[in-house]
């Protein structure tokens, strides 16, 4: 039995505005966590940067049609998806992978911002 169906969906940070790291945090506290909670078929995603260099979106979602229905959607769109707009570029890579497990440990699952956003 599979644990999931992922999708890492990355953009450059390399070149981009000094304040694009808070800016990034601002939608994704402020706008994109709200819109993720409701997506039918997703288990979790997570939002991860390394500030300077990468922004990234992974996804895993509980069947690989779901999977490969929104990868398909967003693959169309995303010149114009408001992370693309706001660093003026689209996704230097997305890429579907399969996820073989997934652990969750005492400390259990965490919703909302991370540290970066107090």
């Amino acid at each position: 039995m599979n644990a999931g169906f992922g999708l890492a969906v990355r953009w450059s940070l390399a070149g981009a505005r000094s304040d694009v790291s808070g800016r990034l945090r601002e939608y994704v506290v402020g706008t994109s966590l709200a819109r993720f909670m409701f997506l039918d078929g997703l288990a979790f995603k997570v939002w991860r940067m390394r500030d300077g260099e990468w922004f990234e979106g992974t996804y895993v979602f509980d069947t690989a049609q779901e999977r490969d229905a929104f990868q398909a959607d967003f693959t169309a769109k995303a010149a114009h998806a408001p992370v693309s707009e706001m660093l003026g570029s689209a996704p230097i890579s997305i890429e579907a992978y399969e996820v073989v497990a997934i652990a969750e440990g005492p400390a259990k699952f965490r919703r909302g911002a991370g540290p970066g956003s107090a």
